[in-house]
């Protein structure tokens, strides 16, 4: 239906935007994610997806193609609605649903507020084929520390480490700040 808008940013907040495009202001309902990307630019292009319902018609927003694609297969699970799929892109980035669901990790998943074990085991079931098929290249933007844990990951498994074995340890030590070579030695103790 509307797969993007282009437009001047007229109001911004971390729920939900105006984007004026040719006199016509659209409401459009944003992940936190998608507000802190945006930055203060006034000129903005939203990627998004309208979702028609019996009492409303609803503009999701969108900062990237992948979020938007993460949005729509989070919304095709059972139990998991419009808004609890922002909630979700709320927490965390694509890159790192996907990943959740790929390990399933259901712990990861359960952790984010609205979803209980079985929806989290549902996600799972349902979207972990689906995940594998996909690439997210989308950083995290409140931890940027997140490509930090992923290089010590990559390193582990490439020293001939499990890799669930691998994330477990960096899991344990991980508070956001540790370069890759203090996660590396910290979680070659553990392992």
């Amino acid at each position: 239906m509307i797969g993007h808008l282009n437009g001047r940013l007229i109001e911004k907040n971390p729920t939900e935007l105006i984007v004026e495009c040719a006199g016509v202001g659209y409401e459009v309902k944003i992940s936190l994610n998608t507000f802190s990307a945006l930055g203060s630019e006034e000129s903005v292009k939203i990627f998004t997806k309208l979702v028609v319902r019996e009492d409303a018609h609803i503009l999701y927003g969108f900062a990237s193609k992948e979020e938007r694609e993460m949005f729509n297969h989070l919304v095709s699970v059972s139990g998991i609605g419009p808004n609890t799929a922002m909630i979700m892109l709320s927490s965390m980035v694509p890159d790192e649903i996907a990943h959740a669901i790929q390990s399933e990790d259901v712990r990861t998943i359960q952790g984010i507020k609205g979803i209980g074990t079985k929806t989290a085991q549902r996600v799972i079931i349902d979207l972990k084929d689906k995940m594998l098929k996909m690439v997210f290249s989308s950083e995290n933007i409140f931890n940027q520390n997140n490509t930090n844990r992923f290089d010590a990951l990559t390193a582990l498994v490439s020293l001939g480490f499990d890799k669930k074995s691998a994330e477990k340890a960096i899991d344990k030590i991980a508070t956001g700040d540790e370069t890759v070579e203090k996660l590396i030695k910290e979680a070659l103790k553990i392992l």
